[in-house]
């Protein structure tokens, strides 16, 4: 179903990690807004917040500061990357089972078949399969809920050039919002229509495309070498 015309408004964020003395703010002051029909790339180097606020705005940690909401009829899908979604002792195939009861097993083995598992793969532990067999198992759960909204840390680890592609073909075609992490250049050059990149520790919202964003990044950097 589709989403209402703003998906998502966050004011003021802030995000920090670790307990005690260790504690360290990544990010102040964020505003975030989604639109109906947007695909975002967070982009920026590893530990700077893109996984944590992607944790933050699905609730899974506190913010240090602000506030955010989702609109109304948004049905979010959350991918994490460390898969810990996924029970390390049920089968690939009661990871859906368990959460779609009603559907036959000839129709959660099409389902698991869709993403490459299939025979006695799909009675193996999670904790057995390999790291693409995992994020294939995720994907097939997610594909059922009918999400109109899907957050996505990191969606390309671990899978091979064919499954990348068919994420790639699959998120291209997807009619709903997507909000995505990622360091595959190309994965966010194909799928994002807006770039926001972490910038010692603000959310700069670059209002381009990744080609535009490159484009942009370039000609700064001749700018400064020629200045």
């Amino acid at each position: 179903e589709p989403p209402v015309k703003d998906v998502f408004h966050g004011e003021n964020m802030s995000i920090a990690v670790g307990e005690g003395e260790g504690r360290k703010v990544l990010c102040r002051g964020m505003r975030l807004d989604v639109m109906r029909g947007e695909k975002i790339a967070i982009i920026g180097p590893n530990g700077v917040g893109k996984s944590s606020l992607l944790k933050a705005i699905q609730e899974l940690i506190p913010l240090e500061e602000g506030h955010f909401e989702w609109g109304q009829k948004v049905k979010t899908t959350y991918y994490e990357q460390e898969n810990r979604q996924l029970h390390p002792e049920k089968t690939a195939i009661n990871e859906i089972w368990d959460r779609f009861p009603n559907l036959y097993e000839v129709q959660v083995r099409s389902i698991l078949g869709q993403v490459l598992l299939s025979g006695d793969d799909v009675y193996k532990p999670v904790k057995v399969l390999s790291g693409g067999e995992k994020v294939r198992c995720m994907l097939s759960r997610m594909m059922l809920f009918g999400s109109n909204a899907l957050v996505l840390d990191q969606p390309t680890n671990h899978l091979d050039l064919e499954s990348i592609t068919a994420v790639n073909n699959g998120l291209i075609d997807f009619k709903g919002v997507v909000l995505f992490a990622s360091h595959d250049h190309e994965f966010v050059q194909t799928i994002a229509n807006r770039v926001m990149e972490f910038v010692d520790g603000k959310l700069i919202d670059k209002m381009c495309t990744y080609d535009a964003y490159i484009a942009g990044a370039r000609e700064e950097m001749l700018a400064r070498l020629n200045g």
